[in-house]
Parts: structure tokens; C-alpha cells; sequence
């Protein structure tokens, strides 16, 4: 028989770890629970090379991959393949800032084998190539409070007065918003040795797993299309989250102004050579205006002029982007979706508030109702294997 006092003891014990207080880093404590859904955990590095330098060969250009199986076993045709955004690095498809369960962890639910790339020269896609990869801030408290965690406080653009799914206050001080923001890394300025290394190891990761879709977020989508030039045979499809491709142009520091952009991606959607048709050699022989009516609502966007180019071997793999209503990309995702479509890929754009959806912001697949999103990207895949 258990005595009364080890009875006390236990339930003394039962409170005190119900007291334990798991919000942001916090949950680091061991009386915090995990909320991510039970797998196996494998990591690779994918591609690279050997470089011949002073201290003997170095290796560049490898890319971090983590492969994550279900528990209960894999139970869907295709795996997905998740590409993190600029400024942050793999880790953010593993958990939410506020302790929920992460966005790889709702896939491993729907029983898919699920990959996690890691950027080349960032997090733990960092390579010994130190003389290519010119490296900058990833993002300031600043830049997340006004484009990620809390635009409705800037209201650059009308559609931020909608923006109620992040968790926490979204400003800095907030201990959900100072968990967010440490994940936020050095990035890369060079994106075109980036792109190269990208597009040569994920063909290779691809080619060892087969056939698989590639999720991506923001700045992320670079990779994705560049794969679908390069092995489409090797892509079942292309779900974007808020891709941050912006034909020929950047917003900085996802601002919404005139004054936040800057030119970027010569090749459309990308800083390294795609195929177009008919053939170009260089990207200086594409030719674009900026067309539509410019305002904080819907902003105008660069659609080429004359001898309309098409991108072939992109269009051979199906492309979705997904945007929330509340987002900065709310405001100029159409010119993604316009630009792909005069190129000849039959791109289609899931606006979240038609699927009932709404209050989103860039980082949706952290918010409050990212088993929903998880769900239209599930439905979307299981549409078209």
C-alpha cells in the first residue's frame, strides 16, 4: 500500500511541474512537454566539394539535410522537402516560438517522410568557403516587428489591420517575439553561389529520394524553381508559402514602399541562369516594364515587353503559392503568379481567406492556426501526385 505521505509527495511533485512556466525559451526547462509528433531522426550532407587550400582540401558547397520519419511509418507516395526563408535557417519548420507543435511535425501526422534543408552558408548548411559567402544580418528586431510579427502596428499597407494570428504581442520584450527573433542568422549576400550550390546538391538530394515536393517559404522559393529547371522529372510540385521571388525586384526588408525596393534577380525569378524559350544567353536580352497601378494595397509589378520568353522546363512542374491576408505578400504576390503565367507555367495562388483561412502574416506556418495551412498544403498534394 503507498503511504499518505508518498502520496502528498507526488501530487506536491504533480503541481509543481504544472506551475513550471513553458512559454518561449522557457520550455527548454525539463517539466516542459514537447508538443512535436514522435520520429526518427537522420541528417545527411548533400553535394559539395573539395577545394585545395593553404591548410590542405577544404570542403564547399555541402548542404545540411534532415530527414525525419514518422514513428508510425511513412504513409504517403511522395516525400516533401522543406526550404527555409531568408534570415532563419532550418530549425524554424521544428517548432513554433510559443511551444506549439512545429510545421515538420504536422506533415510527419499526415504520415509523409519529411526532409529539412539547411541553406548553403547558413545555420547548419555553413561551409569552409569563407571567401564566396559575404555575409549580412539576418534581420533586425525592427524588420520583424513591422513585416512578420506585427505589421498592423506600422499599417503600411491596409490589409495589415487583419493581422491577428501571431501569438504573443509581436514586439520586442515579448517573450514569444524574443524567442522568434533568435532564430534569425547571418545570411549570405551572394546569392549567386548560393543559388549554384543549391541547384547542384538539391538535384542531388532529389535524385537519391526520388520524386518529392518541395515546400518552401519566402525567399526560400528561389530553390524550388531552380530545381524544376534543372531535374523536374525529380519534382512532383512546388508549394510556395509567401514566396519572396519577386520578379526583378526586392523589397527590403519586406517593406511594402516604393523606397524599399531594389533591383534584383536579372534572370525574373532568379540570379543565375533558367531556361527560356525562345533562348537567351544572357538575362541582359529579357526586356520588362513596370506595369499597373502602383498603391499600398496592390502594387505594381515588372512583366517583360516584346518577345514574350517562356520558361520551358518550369512549367513542366505544377506551382502553387500560398499567401495569408494579412501579409506584406498579400500586396504584391499577384506579380509572382502574373509573371509565371506570361512565362508559360500554369502557376496557381491560394489567397488563405478563400479557404476560410484568415489573420495571417508572412510567417503563417508559425501562427495560431498553422495546422490549418499545414491542411491546405496536405490537400493540395494529395490533388496532385
Amino acid at each position: 500500500m503507498i503511504s499518505s505521505t508518498l502520496l502528498s509527495v507526488a501530487t506536491l511533485a504533480g503541481a509543481a511541474l504544472a506551475a513550471v512556466d513553458c512559454t518561449g525559451v522557457n520550455a527548454i526547462a525539463p517539466g516542459c512537454a514537447s508538443q512535436e509528433s514522435l520520429h526518427y531522426r537522420d541528417f545527411f550532407y548533400i553535394g559539395g566539394r573539395y577545394v585545395a587550400g593553404a591548410a590542405g582540401n577544404l570542403t564547399y558547397d555541402q548542404v545540411y539535410v534532415e530527414k525525419l520519419t514518422p514513428a508510425s511509418g511513412v504513409n504517403q507516395s511522395h516525400p516533401v522537402v522543406l526550404y527555409h526563408g531568408g534570415g532563419t535557417s532550418g530549425v524554424t519548420w521544428l517548432n513554433t516560438p510559443d511551444n506549439r507543435k512545429g510545421f515538420a511535425s504536422h506533415l510527419l501526422d499526415y504520415g509523409y517522410q519529411v526532409y529539412i534543408v539547411d541553406q548553403t552558408s547558413v545555420g547548419r548548411g555553413s561551409s569552409e568557403n569563407l571567401n564566396d559567402y559575404v555575409m549580412r544580418i539576418g534581420s533586425t528586431a525592427e524588420i520583424t516587428e513591422k513585416g512578420f510579427t506585427a505589421p498592423e502596428l506600422t499599417n503600411a499597407y491596409p490589409q495589415s489591420q487583419e493581422h491577428t494570428q501571431w501569438p504573443g504581442t509581436g514586439v520586442r520584450g515579448d517573450p514569444i517575439f524574443d524567442a522568434f527573433e533568435s532564430t534569425f542568422i547571418p545570411l549570405t549576400s551572394n546569392l549567386t553561389v548560393q543559388e549554384l550550390s543549391m541547384r547542384s546538391a538539391g538535384c542531388q538530394l532529389l535524385s537519391l529520394i526520388g520524386p518529392s515536393f518541395l515546400v518552401s517559404h519566402s525567399i526560400g522559393a528561389l530553390h524550388p524553381l531552380l530545381l524544376s529547371n534543372d531535374c523536374p522529372q525529380l519534382v512532383a510540385g512546388n508549394i510556395n508559402l509567401e514566396p519572396g521571388n519577386i520578379p526583378f525586384q526586392s523589397y527590403v526588408g519586406n517593406a511594402t514602399s516604393s523606397v524599399g525596393r531594389t533591383s534584383a534577380r536579372p534572370w525574373g525569378m532568379t540570379n543565375t541562369y533558367v531556361t527560356y524559350e525562345p533562348a537567351i544567353s544572357s538575362s541582359s536580352e529579357l526586356t520588362y516594364e513596370l506595369v499597373g497601378d502602383d498603391t499600398p494595397a496592390n502594387r505594381s509589378c515588372y512583366m517583360q515587353t516584346g518577345t514574350i520568353h517562356k520558361l520551358t522546363e518550369i512549367a513542366k512542374v505544377k506551382y502553387v503559392a500560398l499567401t495569408g491576408s494579412a501579409s506584406p505578400h498579400i500586396t504584391y504576390e499577384h506579380c509572382v503568379i502574373d509573371f509565371l503565367q506570361q512565362a508559360g507555367v500554369a502557376a496557381e495562388w491560394i489567397k488563405l481567406a478563400d479557404k476560410g483561412i484568415t489573420g495571417n502574416g508572412h510567417f503563417g506556418y508559425l501562427e495560431k492556426n498553422s495546422p490549418q495551412i499545414a491542411g491546405v498544403v496536405h490537400d493540395w498534394i494529395q490533388a496532385n501526385c
